[in-house]
């Protein structure tokens, strides 16, 4: 037999394969198959396989008209026809490379979907050759790819499964001609009716974004164009895809530097949202994390577009459900939520969504955890995305964001020093929302406001509780000081850093204010109030009840061991008082003081406001409490005057010429009943060096008409001296005094100490 073959390959190559198909056309007449099997072995072994380039390509030639001869008979044959040509794909020789290439050509035209078992063979080596150097090699394996897509295409028993595992290898090859000929691979098996390659479309997603990156424009069209065909295909069957598993793909590429590889993969999840529905909360925190930082001006704006419709159809996922406790799966409800403390005939019964033995459900922990890592580390748009979130989750899942607030309140709070100004204003909501939620009042025994236990202020102000170990009331109106009363054992002087507020601000509300005044003694070097100070205090005023604030505060104040902060604070406090518009109700119930709360008010605003003498004043005028003002002024002789005393005098005189004190100034057109308040000007008057502010009092002052003033005396003057107004008659002013005059000492005391050091 070898003697009737070798022959041939003295021929032309134009005359080769007739002689070879002249051989196996005889053998297959007579139907000598063992003699054919050895032909086609000695071409495969022998020749195709042969050292030298010249027997290989002859091996090559006879076994392709070998092919040709057999006819439907090759059909049993194709293990021997293919198995000797494929490892030459990769053979040096350009040559022997394209005989190998054409010998399969004519080996699978005749073969047709009998070559499909060898399939991955064939598609590993036809992969190769497709990115080839040489033209005429790659043109053929264009060609041979061409046949094999019609063989798979035509043909009901391809292996899909067989090969996705080198389909997913060869997925993340680099070649640009290699990336398209898989690409045009996906879209073919994509275009057979009967492959789904939804199903195993998770084993090569990752890699067809990788191709979606590719810097050849006509490769990175082609790979959008069969993704498109894909996403189309999950909009209209979303019954066999799996959601989860390329989700977690699509999230990882949301942060590739490539904008169309990002904007694609949003693109994917907002339509995974609208199919998938709650199962998509199982990728929540990914989801979040991936967007968030997307969401601003420095993203291209298709990225933009994309992030923001993910982040909005992210939120509508979230309702009322993620609120409830999580079933255990397995007990007698198998998964049914009863909501408890409700009568009988109030529960409802909610049978949360399940995947996979699991109940769907947001985790909340992760997703805070989360939106945490962005506020401390995010663009400021993206915080202001984060802060909206924040407010979003105190909306829909109130008790178990409450249940994870001691990882939350910290960034909250960590937030408010942010340079935006816009940052720190939904901040602020945020922290209103979070002080004012009822949800709140739920975890407040688990989660105090503050680590420490209640501080008490006592006469000494030592930390120490009431001899007689009282409770405080929780009515702030039995905290109003009144005649007859010791100061040392009213209700009152029993101050705790807690607040019980009338306006429903649950224990967070005290946690924050304590922390914000933390926040503000962090940096004490100016001795003017900073803006950020005004700004936070201001807004919260809006956004909550201003007398809780100014009253925690205030309670707060009044222990403070650090002197220094809180007569800073006072101050600070008691301008934005005078002159803010937000606080225009608290300034009314001041001024009137026409009821027990007012009066109240009054009485906790004042054990802080001592330490600062103007300031006590300030407040004294604003309530119209002309004759304590006057008791007030009799005693600064005993304090030092500094430059900074003379200042806050000045800012007083400035304040008495604004709108805020118009008032005021009319009353001065009334003498007799307001001698009090002329005492106390002139008393003010007389502290001041001559400068513009005192000038600017004493021009006030010569406006009082000098008829009355020569009509005042002194029995006039006891007999209206009493104060008419009938809660505030009630008030203990010589406590208030004693009070004040106590303060002053520990300042005074303090100074003595430091003088020496200094």
């Amino acid at each position: 037999m070898s003697d009737d073959l070798y022959p041939c390959f003295q021929d032309d190559e134009s005359q080769a394969p007739s002689r070879y198909q002249v051989i196996v056309k005889d053998l297959v007449t007579n139907s000598k198959r063992s003699q054919i099997k050895r032909v086609l072995k000695i071409l495969g072994d022998d020749f195709a396989l042969s050292n030298n380039p010249n027997a290989r390509n002859g091996g090559f030639i006879g076994l392709a008209a070998s092919a040709i001869a057999l006819g439907k008979e090759a059909n049993n044959y194709v293990e021997d026809l293919i198995h000797p040509v494929v490892p030459s794909f990769t053979d040096q020789d350009s040559r022997v490379r394209y005989y190998a290439c054409e010998a399969l050509y004519n080996i699978c035209k005749v073969c047709r979907g009998f070559v499909l078992p060898y399939f991955n063979e064939i598609f590993d080596g036809v992969s190769k050759l497709i990115a080839d150097t040489e033209v005429n090699v790659k043109n053929g394996a264009e060609v041979l790819d061409r046949l094999i897509k019609d063989i798979v295409t035509e043909s009901s028993s391809f292996d899909l499964k067989a090969f996705i595992p080198l389909l997913r290898e060869r997925v993340y090859a680099r070649d640009p001609y290699a990336r398209q000929f898989i690409v045009s691979w996906v879209a073919v098996l994509d275009a057979v009716p009967d492959i789904n390659m939804l199903v195993l479309l998770p084993e090569i997603l990752d890699g067809l974004f990788k191709i979606l990156g590719d810097q050849k424009p006509e490769i990175r069209k082609m790979c959008e164009n069969v993704l498109k065909d894909f996403l189309n295909s999950i909009d209209t069957n979303p019954a066999d895809v799996k959601f989860e598993g390329m989700s977690n793909i699509l999230i990882l590429n949301c942060h590739s530097d490539d904008e169309i590889i990002q904007c694609t993969a949003m693109t994917w999840l907002t339509v995974f949202i609208s199919k998938a529905g709650r199962t998509m909360l199982l990728n929540a925190p990914g989801i979040i994390k991936t967007v968030l930082p997307c969401l601003t001006n420095n993203s291209p704006k298709v990225v933009l577009d994309a992030a923001r419709k993910l982040n909005s159809e992210m939120k509508t996922l979230i309702c009322e459900q993620d609120d409830l406790p999580t079933p255990l799966l397995g007990s007698p409800m198998d998964g049914e939520i009863k909501i408890k403390d409700q009568p009988e005939t109030e529960k409802e019964e909610i049978t949360p969504d399940k995947t996979g033995g699991r109940v769907i459900q947001l985790d909340v922990k992760n997703v805070i955890s989360v939106l945490c890592h962005m506020l401390e580390n995010g663009h400021f748009q993206s915080k202001i995305a984060v802060l909206d979130w924040v407010n979003h989750l105190l909306q829909k899942v109130p008790n178990k964001t409450f249940l994870n607030i001691d990882i939350l309140f910290p960034a909250l709070l960590k937030c408010l020093t942010d340079e935006s100004e816009e940052v720190v204003l939904l901040d602020l909501e945020a922290l209103a929302e979070i002080s004012s939620n009822p949800a709140g009042q739920i975890t407040q025994d688990l989660q105090m406001a503050v680590e420490k236990p209640p501080r008490e202020l006592t006469p000494d102000r030592k930390d120490k509780k009431d001899k007689e170990g009282k409770k405080r009331p929780s009515d702030p109106r039995q905290s109003a000081v009144r005649k007859g009363d010791n100061l040392s054992k009213l209700p009152k002087a029993k101050l705790t850093v807690e607040y019980e507020s009338k306006h429903g601000l649950n224990a967070y509300f005290t946690k924050f204010m304590v922390s914000l005044l933390d926040m503000f003694k962090v940096d004490q070097q100016s001795t003017e109030p900073k803006e950020r100070e005004y700004f936070i205090i201001r807004q919260l005023s809006h956004l909550l009840n201003a007398e809780d604030i100014f009253q925690s505060f205030s309670k707060i104040l009044v222990i403070e061991e650090d002197l220094d902060f809180a007569k800073k604070m006072v101050q600070t406090l008691n301008t934005i008082l005078l002159t803010s518009t937000e606080l225009f109700g608290l300034r009314s119930q001041l001024k009137t003081l026409n009821s027990q709360d007012s009066c109240s008010l009054f009485c906790n605003l004042y054990m802080s406001w001592c330490h600062s003498p103007i300031a006590t004043v300030s407040l004294c005028f604003l309530s119209q409490n002309y004759s304590h003002a006057c008791q007030l002024l009799q005693t600064f002789g005993d304090l030092e005057v500094t430059v900074d005393f003379l200042k806050e005098i000045d800012k007083l005189v400035q304040l008495i010429e604004s709108p805020i004190f118009a008032y005021l100034r009319l009353q001065l057109l009334d003498v007799q009943n307001n001698q009090d308040l002329i005492k106390s000007l002139y008393g003010l008057l007389m502290l001041l060096p001559q400068s513009e502010a005192f000038k600017l009092l004493r021009y006030r002052l010569d406006c009082i008409p000098h008829y009355q003033l020569a009509l005042m005396n002194d029995r006039q003057k006891t007999k209206l001296s009493t104060d008419q107004r009938p809660f505030v008659s009630h008030l203990n002013f010589q406590d208030l005094l004693q009070h004040f005059k106590q303060v002053q000492e520990k300042h005074r005391q303090k100074a003595i100490a430091v003088k020496p050091r200094r």
